[in-house]
């Protein structure tokens, strides 16, 4: 098990993670910022120099989750991870692949409130590894962090993770507070789908669904960043149009009249960690009325979703998606089919 304490830059989460683990029994401190400091001094300088922030690599969100799989196969028991997380769609890639590996996380976010929060970094003895080695420029950024915590927790944050304010306490206090909700299950897993990861190439099957304006319906998964399409895994034996008529019936209660026309066929290479495989696009159609007020969600999956136009969804597909989408587009209007490698019509 994962006890990930969130909160904002000098919210007390390292010092409550060393009392913590005097009360949960077999747990030890896992701090993912030792993994990035160790990953920044392994770029080459070059790539270290293009981001501000080392939460920004996609080879330290991997390396958060390796590392955790790999002490826990080592020691067993409960780690206690202290780490500022603020950005939605890496809390979904990180602590979806914790589920994908059957690991539960119970998250809590310390919360002082803000006048308590500026005055503990202004009186910091030691700010802790920062972006910048200066002590004022290290409680400048601190502070300059702030707004996007509050935005945070008024937002997803809020709801994901158990708040407890923890303004007036002292560390043991608020280690005393955190293991009593974890040992009674007030922080609660976070309700996550465990979806196994892939050992080889695979055949996924998307719907693409519209209303009467020619929006097309994106969905918004709880396990992996970026919007997506309904659809999902072909499993074995399974005809791959079926495989995305049961996914969307699944997903959003929304069962096809008919089989769905095919659009593309996209080859994804094979991309560290991923496997890639064949991604199919059909055309599931128009939505009646009825269906759009009916979409339902399953919560460990889906978080939202939404119509939209294919300039907005240029902003909220990740960019190998909307290539798919924008060629699937292409090939609705023209009543053809494509073949894709890579994003790129062949053939």
């Amino acid at each position: 098990m994962i006890v990930w304490i969130n909160g904002a830059f000098g919210a007390g989460k390292t010092s409550t993670a060393r009392e913590l683990t005097g009360l949960l029994p077999d747990s030890t401190v896992y701090d993912p910022e030792l993994v990035g400091g160790a990953l920044m001094r392994l770029l080459p300088r070059e790539r270290a120099d293009e981001v501000s922030d080392f939460q920004d690599l996609p080879s330290w969100r991997r390396l958060v989750v390796d590392a955790a799989a790999a002490l826990l196969a080592e020691l067993g028991g409960t780690l206690v991870v202290p780490m500022t997380l603020l950005r939605q769609e890496y809390r979904d890639e990180i602590f979806g692949a914790l589920a994908a590996r059957r690991i539960p996380v119970r998250h809590v976010v310390l919360d002082p409130g803000e006048t308590i929060l500026r005055e503990r970094i202004a009186h910091r003895a030691e700010p802790g590894p920062t972006p910048q080695q200066n002590e004022v420029r290290a409680r400048q950024w601190a502070c300059d962090h702030i707004p996007a915590y509050t935005e945070a927790l008024d937002g997803w944050l809020g709801q994901d993770a158990l708040v407890l304010d923890n303004g007036h306490l002292t560390p043991r206090q608020t280690a005393e507070r955190v293991a009593e909700a974890v040992t009674s299950g007030t922080a609660g897993v976070c309700d996550i789908v465990q979806t196994p990861e892939p050992t080889r190439e695979t055949v996924a099957a998307g719907v693409l669904l519209f209303d009467e304006e020619d929006r097309v319906l994106l969905v918004d998964p709880t396990y992996k960043p970026g919007w997506e399409f309904p659809g999902g895994v072909v499993e074995a034996g399974e005809a791959p149009a079926q495989a995305g008529m049961r996914e969307v019936a699944e997903e959003l209660g929304v069962v096809l009249e008919r089989v769905p026309r095919l659009l593309l066929v996209d080859w994804e290479p094979p991309c560290h960690p991923g496997y890639g495989g064949l991604r199919l696009l059909f055309d599931g159609g128009r939505l009646s009325e009825p269906d759009r007020a009916a979409l339902r969600l399953p919560g460990p999956e889906l978080r939202a979703w939404r119509f939209a136009t294919e300039p907005e969804a240029a902003g909220m597909l990740p960019p190998n998606r909307f290539e798919r989408l924008r060629w699937a587009l292409r090939a609705r209007e023209r009543s053809t089919v494509l073949n894709l490698e890579a994003g790129t019509p062949v053939g």
